[in-house]
């Protein structure tokens, strides 16, 4: 099927041909229909341009088969004629010279008018002289062709209209590509000026973030009491609030020595606050309180009274809050000293090897750094010669203590498993997990340096002094006495000063009996004249009060001030007082 438009269609079917107007905005042709005058011109320019091409080619020497279709030359059948006009032409039309052919019939080359006869018609038409009338122009079109336009009535200019062509003024300021040019453009130095100002605001920030970081290290360091020139138990500006404010894991171990009979006491603290860790070596004389308001040393506590009643006597006496009791045997650690892999230790003094004979070199050697296994460690740690007192074995348990703290692992998992090892069973409400958590964080103080020893000193009768008070009870476990519940009976420490000795005792007795708790709070060096009675808490006035007339003594030495012992009441027995009234 052909959608085009034939050019050679009308002459029989009632139209005019088409001709070649123009293209459309796709590129495809556009056709119109012409009139008589201008179809007759067009089919003889077309007869012309054939006659033409066939002499070419009988002037290269080509021979045809007695078919001449322009009748210009060759050989012919006789009696042909090729557009059935019938009739023959007497003689062979000379072909013009080229260019000389006015395929429209207007004048020939040289400017003459065509010659007056039959027009020839080459599709065997009837010749028609004289003007052809002027048919309708139609003006055939494509689908979205436009039609002709009015202002062309001849119907030959090519039709064109607006909507066929685009003029886009793009607006120079707001194109995408004139902003990306002027980026790429952008000047140099002004990226470079702008770099600088990016870096010189990052500087200006981290300083300042230095400048808050060192501030508040120095805030951390003068709350927890480590600035140089400051002391956690010197007297000053914010000392004693920031010594109570800390927070501290305290565990009591009792030593038992299987073979040679006896225990050692100490305390375990783990301040979480400053990170400190101290080992407050305990004396066997200290003097306690029982259950049943009598006096006892802290030997006959831990051999009479349990664990639980030990640790109860030394937080009322303290004034700490231990959270859990170890038990450890000597067996347990001599098995705690080989798993760690051995201790080292500055031994002061030679340990003989108690399975020995006499003569045999000594199983512990005198010397800084001696390498301690654990049969060694529990040999040094037991130790007390001829003549020491005890605060020296004491000592040596506290440095046994620290060697294991410092080959001990700082991972709570890996501490845990070598309690569980030992295969001891803790008394509640200590757990393996607590003990080697525990053990783990006083282990990572003694590698970085911050664990030490410390001796709570006591007076011969057992009975703790106002230094003890200050640098010990204070500063390593807390500076002040653990509140006593609301209907507990109060607590009152007792300081002779009377020259007599046995007025404590005395003292003890009528206290107990009055329904208060007794705190022997050692023996003054000096005699002094007057008794004094002492509270704190503006609450603890009547207790005061009621404390004076039980002893007897007389109202107006009642007075407020500091309590020492970590009782509610200190009482200073003068030598105005009198037992017996």
């Amino acid at each position: 099927m052909n959608d085009r438009y034939d050019a050679g269609h009308g002459a029989d079917g009632g139209g005019a041909p088409y001709e070649l107007v123009g293209y459309d905005e796709y590129g495809r042709p556009v056709y119109r229909q012409a009139t008589d005058q201008q179809a007759q011109h067009h089919q003889q320019a077309q007869h012309h341009q054939q006659a033409q091409q066939y002499d070419a080619y009988q002037q290269q020497g080509h021979q045809g088969y007695g078919y001449d279709p322009y009748a210009t030359g060759g050989h012919q059948q006789p009696g042909y004629d090729p557009y059935g006009t019938g009739s023959v032409p007497p003689q062979q039309p000379q072909t013009p010279a080229y260019g000389s052919y006015d395929p429209y019939g207007t004048q020939q080359q040289g400017g003459q008018p065509p010659q007056q006869g039959a027009p020839y018609d080459p599709y065997g038409q009837s010749a028609h002289t004289g003007q052809q009338p002027r048919v309708t122009e139609q003006t055939a079109h494509i689908p979205q062709q436009p039609g002709p336009a009015d202002d062309d009535p001849a119907g030959t200019a090519p039709d064109y209209r607006t909507e066929q062509f685009a003029f886009v003024e793009e607006p120079d300021g707001d194109s995408e590509d004139v902003i990306d040019w002027m980026k790429f453009t952008e000047n140099r130095t002004e990226r470079r000026e702008e770099a600088k100002r990016r870096a010189r605001s990052r500087i200006v920030a981290l300083a300042v973030v230095l400048a808050l970081v060192a501030a508040g290290g120095v805030g951390y360091l003068w709350y927890a009491g480590k600035l140089p020139g400051l002391s956690d138990s010197g007297a000053g500006t914010g000392t004693t609030t920031a010594a109570g404010a800390q927070k501290r894991d305290v565990i009591v171990v009792h030593l038992h020595d299987t073979t040679g009979g006896g225990t050692t006491t100490a305390l375990l603290v783990d301040n979480t606050t400053t990170e400190q860790g101290t080992t407050v070596l305990l004396p066997n004389s200290l003097a306690l309180t029982a259950d049943d308001g009598a006096t006892t040393t802290l030997a006959k506590s831990v051999e009479d009274d349990g664990s639980e009643g030990t640790r109860t006597a030394l937080d009322t006496v303290l004034g700490t809050d231990i959270e859990g009791t170890w038990r450890l045997d000597t067996p347990f650690l001599l098995t705690l000293v080989d798993l760690v892999g051995n201790i080292e230790v500055d031994t002061d003094t030679d340990v003989p090897d108690p399975d020995a004979k006499k003569g045999e070199a000594p199983l512990v050697k005198k010397g800084k750094g001696q390498t301690l296994s654990g049969k060694m460690a529990v040999a040094y740690a037991t130790h007390r010669g001829s003549g020491e007192a005890q605060n020296a074995q004491l000592e040596r348990f506290g440095q046994v203590m620290h060697g294991v703290l410092r080959k001990m692992t700082s991972d709570p998992d890996a501490a845990t498993l070598t309690v569980q090892t030992l295969g001891q069973i803790l008394e509640p409400p200590l757990t393996d997990k607590d003990l080697g958590d525990f053990l783990a964080r006083l282990s990572d103080r003694a590698k970085g340096g911050d664990h030490k020893s410390a001796l709570l000193p006591v007076q011969d009768d057992g009975t703790l002094t106002a230094e003890a008070s200050d640098s010990v009870v204070k500063d390593v476990l807390g500076g002040t006495a653990k509140s006593p519940d609301e209907n507990a009976a109060v607590s009152v420490s007792v300081r002779n000063a009377t020259g007599v000795k046995d007025h404590t005792e005395k003292a003890r007795v009528v206290l107990l009996n009055g329904g208060f708790t007794f705190r022997a709070a050692g023996t003054a060096a000096a005699p002094e004249a007057t008794s004094e009675v002492v509270y704190a808490d503006a609450a603890d006035k009547e207790n005061a009060t009621e404390v004076a007339k039980t002893l007897g003594l007389d109202a107006g030495s009642v007075t407020k001030g500091k309590v020492t012992g970590n009782a509610r009441v200190s009482v200073v027995l003068g030598q105005d007082y009198d037992p017996g009234s």
